[in-house]
């Protein structure tokens, strides 16, 4: 049996293909490549969301995202304060469990829109400013965007809205796994999120990009970025932005998030960029007999601190994009009306013979 699942297909989809070996990602008949840095966030929405709901036209699209962001607002407002204390990620999430549960397209489109504006308004009450309200008018990534730092930045906004599209679904990771064995059950569209989000939080999946800032300030006060990474890798401990379970070569996120930080600019990313160098070539050395390249993490992380994102929040700002990911699943998953039930294979002592 596959520790962990490993090579179990476990659900047939026509929403990506993840190839580990090329080092390839394909959303919907899409190479990563093409989408990233190219298509807007409602636009990657309707690519996943097609089929499982009858969608309007791009712009009434965008119209009805942006009007779940102000129905968001509008229902959870008075809330902001309690939720704040919560803490981002379980704020956020406390937040959308509030929300009215249903599977229609407008439910869906609220589930989408929570998270763009949870996170900022409780990101703002923790650094004692006042939430903002969504402007409608706007597109999704640039209202997140603006609802956070209060000012409308068109190169930073881009560069999240890469980052929303680049994230918003990945083969069968763990929480669209979670999401796709409630769904199986009839739970529905906010059961199917929230598991998502229960999984996402772990360390060992969405909770992996905020270390890699821990990481290079660490480096940098070091002062010595090989001597800092070979003491890491001769004690047995991990590199944060480096090696994946599934590819086996560059992740290819890495390179469309890595593009979308050009324009930003800034001393911090160019002494990633060094650290990056080192940290594969360190790899190389002690580890000749596994390959571990730079995955999302690693430009993840310097993305979302450029456009203005505490390393606390980053888990968070997943979920925003990987919301949509998780209802195409969802809704795949039950259209199948087959119940996820693998088995086990038992261990344990067996009792004694009766005399």
């Amino acid at each position: 049996m596959a520790s962990g699942l490993d090579d179990v297909v476990a659900a047939e989809t026509v929403l990506s293909d993840v190839d580990g070996a090329g080092g390839r990602l394909t959303i919907r008949g899409h190479a990563l490549a093409d989408l990233s840095g190219h298509w807007s966030a409602e636009a990657a929405i309707a690519l996943l969301l097609d089929g499982f709901y009858d969608l309007p036209e791009p712009r009434a699209l965008r119209k009805m995202l942006g009007e779940a962001r102000a129905d968001v607002h509008a229902r959870i407002a008075a809330l902001l304060p309690q939720l704040s204390a919560l803490g981002a990620y379980d704020g956020m999430r406390a937040g959308i469990a509030l929300l009215p549960d249903g599977d229609t397209l407008d439910d869906a489109l609220r589930l989408i829109a929570a998270p763009a504006v949870l996170l900022p308004a409780i990101l703002r009450i923790a650094r004692g400013e006042v939430p903002l309200a969504p402007r409608a008018g706007l597109g999704h990534a640039g209202d997140m965007h603006r609802m956070l730092s209060g000012v409308e930045t068109p190169v930073q906004a881009h560069a999240l809205e890469t980052y929303l599209v680049t994230v918003c679904d990945h083969g069968l990771n763990a929480s669209t796994f979670a999401a796709r064995v409630v769904a199986s059950t009839g739970a529905g569209l906010m059961s199917s999120a929230l598991a998502g989000l229960g999984a996402l939080k772990g360390p060992l999946h969405g909770g992996a990009p905020g270390p890699v800032i821990e990481m290079l300030d660490a480096v940098a006060a070091a002062g010595d970025a090989r001597a800092w990474l070979v003491d890491r890798v001769r004690r047995g401990e991990r590199l944060m932005g480096f090696g994946h379970r599934i590819y086996r070569v560059r992740d290819p996120r890495a390179d469309a998030l890595k593009a979308a930080l050009r324009p930003l600019g800034g001393g911090r990313i160019a002494f990633a960029e060094d650290v990056e160098r080192v940290a594969l070539d360190v790899l190389r050395e002690h580890k000749p007999h596994r390959r571990l390249d730079t995955n999302v993490e690693f430009y993840t992380a310097l993305l979302l601190e450029a456009v203005g994102f505490p390393p606390h929040a980053f888990t968070g700002v997943f979920a925003a994009g990987r919301m949509t990911g998780w209802l195409a699943h969802a809704r795949e998953q039950a259209l199948t009306g087959r119940l996820l039930r693998p088995q086990s294979r038992y261990v344990g002592p067996m009792p004694g013979l009766a005399a």
